[in-house]
């Protein structure tokens, strides 16, 4: 799929913004929460994240969500990440 058709897929299901964001090689966001529930879809690179202590990485093509209010942390791969944000 295309970003398009990603952004689309994520406004039916009724993430009122979908943006594209990237970020630089081995960036790192500490522990934070959203005010609404998040999806991120990787377009080219990894992202690791950890929400109550475990820690998963999703590369190109896959699909994290994250709650309302989870608090999580996130670290980019080597090589930087470009993913698809959807916002509620």
């Amino acid at each position: 799929m295309d970003e398009n058709s990603l952004s689309q897929l994520l406004r039916a299901e009724g993430f009122v913004n979908a943006y594209v964001w990237q970020d630089d090689p081995d960036a790192f966001h500490p522990d934070h929460t959203h005010v609404g529930d998040s999806a991120h879809i990787i377009l080219a690179g990894e992202m690791s994240l950890t929400i109550n202590g475990q820690t998963r990485t999703y590369r190109s093509g896959e699909r994290c969500d994250v709650a309302a209010g989870t608090t999580h942390s996130a670290r980019i791969g080597l090589r930087g990440c470009r993913y698809l944000i959807g916002e509620k």
